[in-house]
């Protein structure tokens, strides 16, 4: 995989390079409420104009449904990248299309040194489509735009998108630093790993996660669950879950996973505590929670639990306490409510104070951490890209790193 530096070596002054990057962020009307991901893309951006590079920043936003949506622009990122960059290229150009008039007069006004952002990818159907020839045709007008291509949107190399799997073929092409860091960080949790390894899984649903606990099983020492997924797992040993999210088709393989982890020797760890409660919260008011705490086996049948308890969280911190390697992806609870937010707090204290490589595996468990108020520094890595970690990690091949190796 050819790397920036190699292409900054070369030169890039007055070529246009396009950056495939993620911008996918949350949008509360066009208020951004987390710029993790802005600012992850911003040393490729400021590295390749710094090096009089015209530079293209393409990105998606949200799922529009292959057509213009207001609701999805990329104006607000935009604007952001403008204010982050600062200094010569602080000054962002925004195409309000993708690949029509607009953006062909925004790439053409381009100065050496210069940034543009295209509008939302996906409000042409071409960036996510099946059909292989409209994925191509679509990433033909894209090439049409560029001298080279860097991938540096490590949250959207597990989709197989004209942007990020055609588009490399057209042009050449490079790994942007986010994605050398992230594969150089995900080598680490799965080529040469120092041990003892602890996984902490948490999030709504088990069978997200299940691909990636069945190749756990054969390489973590520990595996802690939590979040809504823990229920399947808690029903699985006949324990009463009341209204508590369960995936009740999923009891066979989280029973025969449970089986196989005692027989691999992998620990796997379940909360042993919970917070319950009858009403699930208002996370926009953020109004006081009724709930009690109660044992894992002792679930009322009318409650609903939302968070591990202080049992769990004590027995969770002390399982890693002496690792060496850490890998969470998934909060433990409904962390957007500060009655239910105590097991993630907990869980990414527990990472700080580890003397352990961290990683928080993007999605939520990253929202979790800034949200709660947590040192980004203080964690080892915080990835971009939960989805892409977590296929990184099942053994996939995920399409657009194969198209920057080739």
């Amino acid at each position: 995989m050819k790397t920036i530096d190699e292409l900054l070596a070369e030169g890039v002054a007055g070529k246009r390079v396009f950056v495939r990057a993620d911008l996918n962020v949350p949008l509360d009307g066009t208020t951004i409420t987390d710029d993790g991901r802005i600012r992850a893309v911003l040393p490729t951006v400021k590295a390749l104009a710094d090096a009089g590079a015209r530079v293209i920043v393409a990105s998606h936003l949200g799922r529009p449904k292959g057509a213009p949506d207001p609701a999805f622009s990329l104006a607000p990122a935009a604007a952001r990248l403008g204010e982050l960059l600062e200094g010569p290229s602080g000054e962002v150009a925004f195409a309000t299309d993708t690949v029509g008039d607009s953006a062909r007069a925004t790439v053409d006004g381009l100065a050496d040194g210069g940034v543009a952002v295209l509008e939302n990818l996906r409000f042409n159907a071409g960036e996510t489509a099946k059909d292989d020839a409209e994925r191509g045709a679509f990433a033909d007008q894209l090439a049409a735009l560029a001298d080279v291509y860097v991938g540096d949107g490590f949250g959207a190399v597990h989709r197989k998108h004209a942007s990020v799997y055609d588009l490399p073929a057209r042009l050449p092409h490079a790994a942007g630093y986010l994605i050398t860091t992230e594969v150089g960080v995900l080598k680490k949790l799965t080529e040469d790993v120092k041990r003892p390894y602890v996984v902490v899984l948490g999030g709504a649903k088990v069978s997200d996660k299940l691909a990636v606990i069945d190749e756990l099983l054969g390489k973590a020492d520990r595996l802690l669950i939590g979040g809504g997924m823990a229920y399947t797992f808690l029903k699985a040993k006949g324990y009463e879950v009341g209204i508590s999210l369960l995936q009740e088709d999923q009891i066979p393989v989280v029973t025969e996973y449970m089986e196989r982890a005692e027989k691999n020797g992998v620990e796997l760890v379940l909360p042993v505590d919970v917070l319950a409660s009858t009403d699930f919260p208002d996370l926009k008011t953020k109004a006081p929670a009724e709930y009690i705490t109660v044992d894992a086996d002792k679930i009322p049948s009318d409650q609903e639990g939302l968070d591990i308890g202080p049992k769990t969280r004590e027995l969770y911190a002390s399982k890693v306490a002496d690792a060496e390697t850490v890998f969470w992806n998934g909060p433990l609870g409904v962390f957007e409510h500060p009655d239910y937010a105590g097991g993630t707090r907990e869980i990414a204290q527990a990472l700080v104070e580890s003397k352990a490589f961290t990683v928080v595996g993007g999605g939520d468990s990253a929202a979790a951490v800034r949200t709660l108020g947590f040192d980004e520094n203080a964690f080892g890595h915080i990835s971009t890209g939960g989805g892409a970690s977590l296929e990184y990690l099942e053994g996939k091949t995920l399409p657009g790193l194969a198209a920057l190796e080739d």
